[in-house]
């Protein structure tokens, strides 16, 4: 499944709401860090069962990116049952991100 993408009307529902994990990359079109990270994310969506995988454009949502804090992209945010629970920034490698699930 390709990776969610989250506006304002279904954050609260698809993350906040969510009994699980939620990996959500906040990221932008002219970011070249995030053009890198963006098909290892849309890997780890069709990749990964147990968790659901997300992407925040913060150009076109920034009042999400502004509730997090997100200075710097990508970030990626990993929630547990609605809360924050890991923050990474920058561009990494396929397998720090997966480890970021766990």
């Amino acid at each position: 499944m390709a990776a969610l993408h989250l506006t304002t009307e279904n954050f609260r529902k698809e993350v906040l709401e969510y009994e699980g994990t939620a990996m959500v990359d906040f990221w932008a079109s002219w970011c070249g860090p995030c053009q890198m990270v963006g098909p290892i994310i849309e890997e780890i969506a069709e990749e990964v069962k147990d968790a659901k995988i997300c992407k925040v454009n913060v150009d076109e949502q920034p009042d999400i990116a502004g509730k997090y804090n997100v200075m710097s992209i990508p970030t990626i945010i990993v929630f547990k049952n609605g809360e924050p629970a890991t923050v990474s920034v920058g561009a990494k490698p396929k397998a720090e991100l997966l480890a970021l699930l766990r």
